[in-house]
């Protein structure tokens, strides 16, 4: 498997742009995968520069319904024009966050669902998309006390309800060196996640997790506690960046070593 990260809110290339999104390119099998889109274009320029060719694209994911992940859709839909897009079944243009009691619209960009429905496949429960390939949506009962935690609505029959993350999933792929995991912001939390899977595939062990924990709002000693949750769970690679934020990246590297690598954009890797 070689992954490929498009863009990160880091870039240590200067060739290479960054922006608060994320998008992740993965080969395994003889298939491509295409983990989110970004913020907008620039997903697709650094893929240009980077080699990466984005018509030959066998799949596309979308990890949750926010347009930091979802607005370069469009941009992909156009280079290539037969991969399927797969979103989980609660993806809606309806999500908002709360800052200084002011709503603010962070969803899909208004009219891309409906623009785009022949593209658009929905999946809910444990999909498999390939051999070894699945999507995972949340089965853990309650999820909107984490939305009511982060501040963050769904636009339900005109009532804003604590978000349930209905429309997250994660992209999981069964290898022989057990479960690789991405879940773009994991906004459940990381450890939940990976618990989900590890109920999900009976007998496995998680060989790594790559993606966001949304940590970066997050107080340092409630940083440390996840931690050693995380820790906890087996998982023996994490990769992350996006919403982790420098400070608990650097809080996890303390508590959990150099299983701990630093995602951004440019960056490679083989597992």
């Amino acid at each position: 498997m070689i992954v490929r990260i498009l863009i990160d809110n880091r870039s240590t290339d200067p060739d290479l742009a960054a922006e608060w999104g994320l998008s992740i390119h993965i080969e395994y099998q003889g298939r491509t995968y295409l983990l989110d889109t970004g913020a907008g274009e620039a997903f697709a320029q650094n893929a240009d520069a980077m080699g990466v060719d984005l018509t030959q694209v066998s799949c596309g994911v979308l990890s949750h319904a926010h347009y930091d992940h979802a607005d370069g859709m469009e941009t992909f839909f156009t280079r290539n024009p037969d991969a399927p897009f797969w979103l989980r079944m609660g993806s809606r243009e309806n999500c908002y966050d709360c800052k200084d009691e002011f709503l603010s619209y962070i969803g899909i960009r208004p009219g891309t669902l409906d623009t785009w429905k022949d593209r658009i496949r929905y999946a809910e429960g444990k999909t498999e998309l390939a051999p070894g390939v699945y999507l995972l949506g949340h089965t853990t009962p309650d999820l909107d006390a984490c939305g009511q935690q982060h501040q963050m609505f769904q636009k339900i029959a005109d009532q804003f309800m604590y978000d349930d993350f209905r429309h997250e999933q994660s992209l999981i792929f069964d290898t022989d060196k057990g479960l690789i995991l991405f879940n773009s912001c994991c906004h459940a939390g990381a450890d939940l996640v990976i618990q989900e899977a590890l109920e999900a595939f009976p007998g496995k062990k998680v060989c790594a997790i790559v993606g966001g924990f949304h940590l970066f709002q997050t107080p340092a000693d409630q940083v440390r506690a996840f931690a050693k949750r995380l820790e906890a769970t087996g998982v023996e690679h994490i990769v992350t960046g996006h919403c982790t934020g420098q400070d608990a990246f650097e809080i996890l590297r303390e508590t959990l070593g150099d299983k701990v690598r630093q995602m951004e954009t440019g960056l490679t890797l083989t597992f």
